[in-house]
């Protein structure tokens, strides 16, 4: 996605009033529209917005968790709802299995036998899957492999 694409998607929701979805791609711009302006010159590429679409996912999925345990289901629900939104915008997710197969491939290219190379194996799994797969997943995976 880029940001005429953004843009389209955000007038397209505006005009059906669908209010949900013109909230959450009004954030996102929002979110753009911050680093584009912050004065370190960032040019606005799809890898920058696939980025900042994770940061958000990451963030919602924070919010829910303390929503949850805080006893307010509804407002845990809300979060989990942009959730879903902001993941349309993202590339497919890999799976369970697709994620442990290129842990064990890494793992062995690396020469990684214990934890101690938790953090050179996940600086290359982080590299590779980047966008693909979320990095909480990937580091209990890891956890467990090693």
């Amino acid at each position: 996605m880029n940001l005429t694409e953004l843009q389209n998607e955000l007038k397209t929701a505006m005009l059906a009033r669908e209010e949900l979805k013109t909230s959450v791609l009004r954030m996102l711009k929002a979110e753009i529209m911050k680093i584009q302006t912050d004065g370190s010159g960032t040019e606005i590429t799809e890898e920058l917005i696939q980025n900042t679409i994770l940061k958000l996912v990451k963030q919602r999925k924070d919010a829910a968790e303390q929503f949850k345990n805080g006893g307010r289901p509804e407002l845990a629900e809300k979060e989990e709802a942009e959730i879903t939104l902001l993941m349309v915008y993202l590339p497919e997710q890999m799976s369970e299995d697709a994620i442990r197969a290129e842990v064990r491939a890494t793992k062995t290219a690396l020469g990684v036998t214990d934890k101690s190379g938790v953090g050179k194996l996940m600086g290359a799994l982080m590299g590779k899957l980047k966008g693909k797969a979320d990095g909480a997943l990937i580091k209990k995976i890891v956890e467990e492999e090693l």
